[in-house]
């Protein structure tokens, strides 16, 4: 008795074969062929004439469908079962295939056959297989039926030729969900069955067994299903494929497109598979409706997605672009200056310095973003945050926008940065990364950027710090120009920068003229004067990385420039005063032709008690005024006076430095209000609630209240420097020049406005005796500097200031000591002629400009005289002769 059983018919592989599973067990399967007939086959070395429209009309009539099979015979030897088969509707086969000419009776069939229901069967088959020889139907034709079928696309002429076409196909195999064997019908005549990339996305791997062990390796999580997803859907269906490109490895790149849409779409939906971005350059626009499939997936966390987590929504937020750090990479800072980010660009990266071919471009790349954000203000939407690693610090990456413009795709379609790959699940990336793959790949057929492969020569800076004779060349060039095109390198302090002249190639320090910054803090925070950070942050805000305009007025000793800088046409040595970050050099002001203006600005920053003025007190106008005007009258080492000065002031000794400079006070209203100032300050510190010490080690520059090692006493001082193993500070005290080495313990903080050097500058300024050089010997040196001591220690005397040196910030005195009836002494009855008649210092034999003026010539003459018989006498350091003679 013959078995009969149902089976769904998953594919067709000949025109007389059918592939079946079991509608209770999908994986199952078994082979049917149809008994009594044979059909032309599809084979890999070449199609028998009408193998494929064979196949094609049996597959057109039942793959996808239940079919109720009769098993007429088995073969022992393979098992392989033969019979006859019926569709829902009635149709039978071989029957409806023989009548349609696709199909050839066997011409052995029935010889040894003695059932009567077989041999009706087969004279049936036999009176159809002869009424379609008649019609010459199927194979029955005549001529023709050959297909010419290549397995691969063959080269690049295939492409070429069907690039952006939609062709049909049939789907032979799925070999996984992202891979088919496709049959493409290009004509009648012409097949091409290559292996064929779903594109756009990627699916977990089916298991397989690897050629070169044997070993077989398991599927990945939802690998198999994956596949037998696809294959329930478009094995052996009929197609459109849509064809985008071929892989690196000469695979067909295709969008597979089922009856009811894209099946890549279907399968991001169902959580089955990622987006591959290797396509997405192929796919344009396409890709976007493949991100959103995958997407929905993730939001409902589905099989390859079920440990997603959705980023956090951040917003835009807005920022001010503060430095560049290279060509993907950013500093910004909110308005108010008070939150600082690293920020780097998402997706995409700069040239690398480790990539020869990329290395060339860094410069141009960084310049490049800064000209297009620094100091702008951007919207930074923050897309991920990736972790600190090995040799890489924690960093956020965002997407940059300005005035709409996206940065990083301008930097990418510019050629200045490429696309990161993105790991499989890194949702740490653009939104727009579709957008920046295809803009690289116009940038890398344009040929732009680090693309072009051949980077322009670096342009070469000369540093003129270095080269003292080609600064003072270059000095004069600038100074014939007025408003210089330049760009700030680095700022150094408030008032100093590097700067670049790309119109000179000239690399430059700029000392901004007419004021007097703070000094910085060094790199490792130690060190600097009060506001001296908070001016460098001004200047790195304001300044750092910017396209400024300069004039140039002058050059320091050390090749440095002294001149303007102008920001958006604002001149920054008055934004610095008007926050109170600088104080006006009246001298150089007034040089530099800028003083109303400077002077302004120092006036609402003294009325605004802003910075250095917070503790400002009105009433030390008055006494700075005088040496103001005095500041206004004299002049740099050029000037030649044609008149002595005249002017004499009261003045004590409170200390001779181991230089043989002298620290002296002026008597007046500044000795009077340190006088109070002091015994205040002393009350303070008795106050046992007052004694708190330092909370951290003393920073150099700072200023304190310290204790006086020979009194016990507590005086304003500046810490000088740091012996940290030690713990002790060698302090400068500023109200009478002296200084001396004491532990950590014997300082205190001097944070009270009353006792603040804005409320009473330091009393102690510094002073050179005129027209004397002290000895060179060691020996003669001290005993010089005592003898001076001795001359002027706790006597109340006259100075005469011959000159201030401004740029020095020191004045050069001749010292007279007052008659007991208050008479001035001769003009050449001076200290400093005492000291040379002694022996103890001589006239220099290279005078200064000044010195050399006619208004001191007599002067001089007198102390070249008394210098002489000192000589003659062999008094000090003429003892074993005139030491001046070799």
């Amino acid at each position: 008795m013959s078995k009969t059983f149902i089976g769904n018919v998953k594919s067709v592989l000949s025109g007389d074969t059918l592939i079946l599973t079991s509608p209770n067990n999908p994986s199952a399967e078994r082979t049917f062929a149809l008994a009594y007939v044979n059909a032309p086959h599809l084979k890999r070395e070449g199609d028998e004439p009408f193998a494929f429209e064979s196949r094609e009309h049996l597959r057109n009539l039942v793959v996808g469908k239940p079919v109720q099979c009769t098993v007429a015979y088995t073969i022992p030897s393979s098992g392989r079962e033969f019979g006859t088969a019926k569709l829902q509707d009635g149709t039978e086969f071989p029957d409806e295939q023989v009548k349609a000419g696709w199909l050839k009776v066997r011409e052995d069939a029935g010889r040894k056959e003695e059932d009567e229901e077989v041999l009706d069967k087969l004279e049936k088959l036999r009176g159809l297989e002869s009424q379609a020889k008649s019609e010459g139907k199927g194979v029955w034709s005549g001529a023709g039926g050959i297909i010419e079928v290549q397995n691969d696309l063959g080269g690049p002429e295939f492409l070429t030729q069907w690039k952006g076409k939609t062709v049909d196909g049939v789907v032979e195999r799925v070999l996984s969900g992202d891979r088919l064997l496709v049959r493409l019908l290009l004509s009648d005549k012409k097949h091409v069955q290559p292996l064929t990339l779903l594109a756009g996305i990627r699916t977990p791997a089916t298991e397989r067994v690897l050629p070169s062990t044997g070993a077989t390796q398991p599927a990945e999580e939802y690998g198999n299903e994956a596949k037998a997803f696809v294959e329930s859907r478009l094995l052996q269906r009929k197609i459109k494929v849509e064809i985008v490109g071929a892989s690196p490895q000469g695979q067909l790149v295709a969008n597979i497109i089922h009856p009811r849409g894209n099946i890549a779409e279907f399968l991001l939906q169902e959580g089955l598979a990622r987006c591959n971005d290797f396509h997405s350059t192929m796919l344009g626009e396409k890709m976007a409706a493949l991100r959103a499939a995958e997407k929905q997936a993730q939001t409902k966390k589905l099989r390859l997605h079920r440990h997603h987590v959705a980023k956090a929504e951040t917003g835009n937020q807005d920022m001010i672009v503060y430095k560049i750090i290279g060509g993907d990479t950013i500093l910004v800072r909110n308005k108010a200056g008070t939150n600082e980010k690293r920020i780097s660009f998402s997706s995409i990266r700069g040239p690398r310095t480790n990539e020869a071919s990329e290395a060339p471009f860094r410069e141009e790349s960084k310049e490049f973003l800064r000209k297009k954000v620094i100091g702008k203000h951007v919207k930074i939407s923050i897309d991920g945050t990736k972790p600190a690693s090995e040799g890489f610090e924690a960093k956020e990456v965002a997407t940059v926008t300005e005035k709409g413009t996206n940065i990083g795709l301008a930097l990418v379609e510019a050629g200045w940065a490429s696309v990161i790959r993105h790991r499989k699940d890194d949702t740490d990336r653009a939104p727009n990364y579709d957008e920046l793959l295809a803009a690289q790949e116009k940038a890398k057929e344009e040929g732009k950027g680090m693309w072009s492969g051949k980077p322009q020569k670096a342009k070469q800076y000369l540093d003129l710090s270095e080269n003292t004779q080609k600064a003072k060349i270059m000095l004069a060039t600038l100074q014939r120009q007025k408003r210089v095109p330049a760009i700030v390198d680095f700022c150094k302090a408030g008032s100093r920068f590097t700067l670049l002249i790309p119109r000179e190639n000239a690399k430059l320090t700029l000392v901004l003229g007419g004021i007097r910054a703070p000094r910085a803090p060094r790199a490792d925070g130690e060190g600097g004067e009060p506001f001296g950070k908070e001016a460098l942050e001004l200047a790195n805000r304001r300044c750092n990385q910017r396209d400024v305009e300069v004039d140039i007025h002058d050059m320091d000793k050390v090749g440095g420039f002294i001149g303007s800088l102008y920001i958006n046409r604002e001149n920054f040595a008055k934004v610095l005063v008007e926050e109170g970050l600088a104080s006006v050099h009246a001298y150089s002001a007034e040089k530099s032709g800028n003083s109303a203006e400077l002077f302004s600005a120092e006036k609402k920053a003294k009325e605004a008690r802003s910075g250095l003025w917070h503790s400002w007190d009105p009433s030390q106008d008055e006494e700075e005024e005088p040496e103001a005007v005095e500041e206004e009258t004299t002049a740099d080492s050029s000037v030649s006076l044609e008149k002595k000065p005249t002017d004499y002031r009261d003045v004590i000794v409170t200390n001779v430095d181991g230089n043989g400079k002298l620290k002296i006070q002026e008597i007046g209203k500044g000795t009077a209000a340190l006088e109070t100032l002091m015994s205040e300050f002393r009350k303070f510190n008795l106050d046992p609630k007052n004694k708190q010490p330092l909370k951290d080690a003393p920073k150099t520059g700072e200023y304190v209240s310290a204790k006086f090692s020979a009194d016990g006493e507590w005086y304003r001082a500046r810490v000088r420097a740091n012996d940290r193993t030690a713990k002790k500070a060698e302090v400068l005290y500023i109200d009478y020049g002296n200084s001396e080495m004491i532990p950590w313990a014997n300082l205190r903080p001097l944070d009270q406005p009353q006792f603040s050097v804005q409320k009473l500058k330091a009393q102690a300024v510094d002073a050179s005796l005129s027209f004397v050089q002290l000895p060179t010997g060691a020996d003669y040196f001290q005993d010089a500097v005592g003898f001076i001591a001795e001359v002027t220690e706790g006597k109340r005397l006259v100075g005469s200031f011959d000159f201030v040196d401004t740029k020095e910030n020191l004045n050069y005195i001749t010292l007279y000591d007052p008659k007991t009836n208050n008479e001035l002494p001769g003009l050449n009855d001076s200290l400093n002629k005492e000291i040379v008649a002694n022996g103890y210092g001589m006239v220099p034999k290279k005078l200064k400009a000044w010195e050399r003026s006619k208004a001191f010539e007599s002067y001089l003459k007198h102390l070249t005289e008394v210098e002489s018989l000192a000589k003659q006498d062999r008094l000090g350091m003429w003892e074993y002769g005139d030491i001046t003679e070799d």
